[in-house]
């Protein structure tokens, strides 16, 4: 609850700033050996950029475990159900039986009242309900506190006014899937109220109490008014296999909504899966811990008004037609979103969207998971700040990779293509990528060397790029890395095939580049070229090669022979850039351009292989923290 009344003050904060501002030799390639990740910053690094501390530590705050994140929030109120028993019950005749027959309902309880196709029940216990209700419908009502569980066995009802099933008041709700059975429910178009100020129920599967679906069953629901299965408190799917269509919202849980399994295909003309209250910082979040889920949606996939937390689980979403799609201005068609955070420790994701593929308007945080992402706008967007300890995250289409004002990368594997930046470090709110044209985040020229004279240790600004470790492949038409403030790197390695123009660069900062570990290297155009500070701890080195065309290999090695760096940049370039622990003060090195290579290529990197020479640039002796050969 503190973290998120903090986060909120702070949204409100930045909002503030914002509207103030508004005026052959051997490949042996050591840069395999920084991809080991740290997600602690060494400390002697960290005193090196003492004035950045207060930063880094609230970015460190920022990256917290599903568990951290539902421990913040309201109680989930799983109705305890044992399907076993419920079966048992049915087939000893312990369960009230409810047989639907066409255009009637038959039933040997009193806690039962049926009233032509409408059947009422007034009292907790289990109901065991199987046929066909051709125009009907089957309410519960009751102020019993104990739990009313409907065992589906068998049923297909629809309703040409109302709801199929409508709860309309309980304390819990457990609808659970009978084995083998396939079950149906299908809503009318339009409802039929019994006056103008009543508007429920508004779904073909609706509940006013907590209500836990479960079983081994199969469920099909079609929301032909509204929404397809919706909770006006929490709402819990454990089991069962659900088909669900929607001219709405697909499953909505208005308190949370929490999945732990089963196998659930939604199709939404809204939003897909989400958790509404708005009014309460420990309601609205969205938690899933299983099941194979499959969502395609007119509107967002999973939407959460507060948290969206996931620890497991198989997710294909697709959203707002996907990243060829096209969004109105007032309109959100995102895959995963959560307006106060994200929190994601493992799953597998393919994510399809025409807007950001996932967001929030404040933290994200992904411990792991594989994700696939395609997108028409950001590929992982927080307003506040995005952090990554850990996963396999491979954007195939973007308009900017990961974008926040914080962004801290820990570990991981990072691919992004981007038409136009890779990662951005911009405060701020998300601003869509179907709307602007490439290279809007790009500055003034810097000139050979770039903005050398900046020094990101002295940055008082609040936007940063933190690399500790992991591996960060980027292809941007834009900006490969594009700080609007500082960068600060302690391990990791950085691969950025970057812009073949020259109003863009492979990097882009204007709060400086500190880097004390890992490596770095990036190819692209030079008319923007820049490398890490001059007050860096490690060396760098800016070669101008002319230009090359894409796949020209780029060689240096040291004055034994050995090889420091071989690569071959996906796109044409007119210089690299690089930082390592093997550029030695002191030492001399040769490039090389063109060749060949054998062994094994990481984003054009090679490894474990062997180089045979082309054409010898030049040589040069590092004698400062950042060599430049050659001129533009």
């Amino acid at each position: 609850m503190f973290r998120k009344a903090l986060i909120m003050m702070m949204a409100v904060m930045l909002a503030l700033l914002l509207l103030a501002g508004c005026q052959s030799a051997t490949v042996t390639t050591p840069i395999s050996s920084a991809t080991t990740a740290s997600v602690t910053t060494d400390t002697t690094t960290a005193a090196t950029s003492a004035t950045t501390s207060d930063t880094a530590a609230s970015s460190a705050a920022a990256s917290v475990s599903a568990a951290d994140a539902l421990a913040e929030n309201g109680e989930i109120e799983v109705v305890s159900v044992d399907n076993a028993s419920e079966s048992a019950a049915v087939v000893e005749g312990d369960a009230v039986a409810i047989a639907l027959n066409g255009d009637s309902i038959s039933a040997d309880s009193a806690a039962v009242v049926i009233d032509g196709s409408t059947a009422t029940i007034t009292a907790a216990g289990v109901y065991s309900l199987s046929g066909t209700l051709t125009d009907g419908q089957i309410i519960v009502e009751t102020e019993d506190e104990a739990v009313v569980t409907l065992v589906l066995n068998g049923v297909d009802i629809t309703s040409s006014t109302s709801a199929p099933i409508a709860v309309m008041s309980a304390e819990e709700v457990a609808v659970v899937l009978a084995d083998g059975a396939t079950n149906t429910l299908t809503d009318a178009a339009s409802y039929v109220y019994p006056s103008a100020d009543v508007d429920e129920p508004n779904a073909a599967l609706f509940s006013n109490a907590d209500l836990t679906i479960s079983g081994n069953g199969a469920l099909t629901v079609n929301g032909n008014y509204n929404d397809a299965i919706s909770s006006d408190d929490g709402l819990v799917i454990a089991g069962g296999t659900l088909v669900v269509n929607a001219v709405d919202d697909g499953i909505r849980g208005k308190d949370y909504l929490a999945i732990q399994g089963g196998t659930i295909t939604v199709t939404s003309g809204g939003d897909g899966l989400k958790a509404s209250e708005d009014t309460d910082a420990t309601l609205g979040y969205v938690t899933i811990s299983g099941g194979v889920i499959q969502v395609t949606a007119a509107g967002d996939a999973i939407t959460a008004e507060t948290d969206v937390i996931t620890s497991d689980g198989q997710f294909t979403l697709v959203a707002g037609g996907g990243s060829g799609g096209v969004v109105a201005a007032d309109a959100s068609a995102k895959g995963i979103k959560g307006l106060v955070s994200v929190v994601i420790d493992g799953g597998t994701f393919a994510i399809d969207s025409a807007d950001d593929a996932i967001h929030s308007n404040a933290d994200i945080t992904i411990n792991g998971g594989t994700f696939s992402i395609a997108t028409g706008d950001d590929a992982v967007h927080a307003d506040t700040s995005l952090t990554v300890n850990g996963g396999v995250i491979n954007v195939t289409t973007s308009y900017e990779g990961l974008e926040s004002g914080i962004i801290t990368l820990n570990a991981g594997d990072i691919r992004v293509v981007a038409s136009d930046d890779g990662i951005n470090v911009a405060g701020g709110v998300d601003s869509s990528g179907m709307m602007a044209g490439p290279g809007r985040g790009g500055r003034g020229q810097g000139g050979p060397g770039g903005m050398q004279n900046l020094d990101a240790t002295t940055y008082t600004g609040s936007n940063f790029l933190y690399i500790n470790g992991g591996t960060i492949v980027v292809d941007a038409n834009g900006d490969g890395l594009d700080a609007n403030g500082a960068i600060i790197m302690t391990g990791g390695m950085v691969v950025v095939n970057g812009p073949t123009n020259d109003g863009n660069g492979a990097l882009d900062y204007d709060g400086g580049f500190n880097i004390s570990g890992g490596t770095i290297v990036t190819a692209g155009s030079a008319g923007m070229l820049q490398s890490p500070d001059a007050a860096s701890a490690q060396n760098s080195v800016l070669i101008y090669v002319g230009q090359a065309a894409a796949g020209t290999l780029i060689h240096i090695q040291n004055s034994a022979g050995e090889d420091v760096l071989t690569f071959a940049p996906t796109k044409s370039y007119a210089a690299v850039t690089l930082s390592s622990a093997e550029l030695v003060s002191g030492e001399t090195y040769t490039v090389y351009v063109g060749g060949s290579a054998t062994g094994t290529a990481n984003g054009g990197l090679y490894s474990d292989g062997a180089y045979t020479p082309g054409t010898e640039l030049g040589s040069f002796t590092v004698s400062s923290a950042v060599t430049t050969l050659g001129m533009r």
